[in-house]
């Protein structure tokens, strides 16, 4: 019997195809003019990862313009893991941060676009989809890249890290606007975890380093990923200045992050840190759901939407809602700075949540993906979601008004898109 990881909604499909002229309901706005990239596992026809997260990168691609959706086509990530079969750690224990699946996310930086996953080096990739091959930035990188960097919206830069199975544990990299590496520097930490995503504010980096760790025995059975909730490691997040210096650590509940809604400074000085929560024992139950891992009993999944406030060496934490929520979106201008909207989605919905008022609105649809925020004016608000939702024909590409959730248009595709993980709106 097939993991649920290859099921349904996240079942792979088999091969790469194009259309072109895709049928419309209702108007695409003339200026949605660029392309929409969405990246997720896809393992190959008759592969079992042995978890979802470790399938070949495949990204689905739509091109709007003028109002017409131009074509659509997905292409697997041509990593040396998909075409040579190569490993990222071979039986010497050497360590090739090219054999990746280059599966999680796909950004645009200085004119490049990139697939990434958290274990290794980045791809790029070109307009049209096809892979240019790994990314060292002149052989400057050398350890591995999150699939989660920040690009500051006001300096350009973009601020990245990498975690890894052995010393050095965590190592932060920042890059000019230019897309040139000028910095990496270790950040110590106590041991190997699994640190998904992070963030920044206007002055701060901000760690969380979080009681999911690597476990060398489970890497030896080649099954799955080799990490696994820790109850003795500890959590806590960290905060560092961006050009660097000591980390000062606050300890807090456990629980694990895998995303963060958006980070910042508050009139008095504080950090706020919004992010989505899992419990450990809703960590261990997804965790089960998504590998060939059995399911602890009276594990639940789901994770919701957090807040913490950070003052010194002390976090005050609290719920903001109680929805089971993942992939939660902003609006890029306002990473790191002051916000009022973050968007998320459900089984069955996307949300809006205003974070001043309190209000949230949802729009119901199948299946969503990652609702990436399109600027359309000034306002934090005013412009478009994209969304890869489930239809019983297959897959739409919807796009909704970020303002109040109403139905813009739905692109239909010519194929059902597998549930995936990031997507990033390139405009023209």
């Amino acid at each position: 019997m097939a993991q649920s990881y290859l099921q349904g909604h996240l079942a792979p499909v088999p091969d790469e195809i194009e259309a072109f002229d895709l049928p419309v309901t209702g108007a695409l706005p003339p200026e949605l003019t660029g392309r929409y990239f969405r990246n997720g596992p896809n393992p190959l026809p008759g592969q079992d990862p042995g978890h979802w997260f470790l399938g070949a990168g495949m990204i689905h691609g739509i091109r709007l313009r003028d109002g017409r959706a131009e074509w659509y086509r997905n292409r697997w990530v041509k990593t040396t893991q998909l075409t040579e079969g190569a490993q990222l750690v071979d039986e010497t224990g050497k360590i090739d941060l090219s054999a990746v699946p280059a599966n999680t996310s796909v950004i645009r930086h200085a004119d490049r676009i990139f697939a990434l996953v958290e274990a290794g080096l980045p791809y790029e990739m070109s307009p049209e989809l096809d892979t240019i091959g790994p990314a060292d930035f002149g052989g400057k990188l050398t350890s591995a890249m999150t699939a989660h960097p920040k690009e500051d919206p006001v300096t350009g830069e973009l601020f990245s890290f990498g975690y890894g199975f052995f010393a050095p544990f965590l190592t932060y990299h920042r890059f000019s606007k230019d897309g040139i590496l000028i910095e990496s520097r270790e950040i110590p930490v106590k041991g190997p975890t699994m640190m998904h995503d992070f963030a920044i504010t206007e002055n701060y980096v901000v760690w969380l380093d979080l009681p999911v760790v690597f476990d060398l025995d489970l890497a030896f059975t080649g099954q799955g990923m080799p990490y696994r909730w820790d109850d003795h490691y500890g959590a806590r997040i960290g905060y560092m200045r961006k050009s660097g210096g000591p980390v000062t650590w606050v300890d807090v509940d456990p629980c694990y992050v895998f995303h963060v809604g958006n980070a910042r400074e508050d009139e008095a000085g504080n950090i706020v840190l919004d992010a989505v929560r899992y419990s450990p024992g809703s960590f261990t139950g997804m965790w089960g759901h998504i590998s060939s891992s059995p399911i602890p009993a009276n594990d639940a999944l789901g994770s919701s939407l957090h807040r913490w406030t950070i003052s010194g060496t002390t976090a005050k934490e609290e719920q903001l809602d109680d929805r089971l929520i993942e992939f939660p979106t902003i609006n890029d201008g306002h990473t790191g700075l002051p916000g009022r909207y973050v968007y998320a989605v459900t089984s069955g919905e996307i949300v809006k949540y205003d974070l001043t008022s309190g209000a949230v609105q949802d729009h119901e649809v199948a299946a969503p993906g990652e609702a990436v925020f399109v600027p359309r004016g000034t306002a934090e608000d005013d412009g478009w979601l994209v969304s890869v939702v489930a239809t019983e024909k297959g897959s739409d590409l919807l796009v909704l008004d970020a303002h109040d959730l109403g139905h813009v248009a739905s692109v239909h595709l010519p194929r059902r898109v597998p549930r995936g993980f990031h997507g990033h709106w390139l405009a023209d």
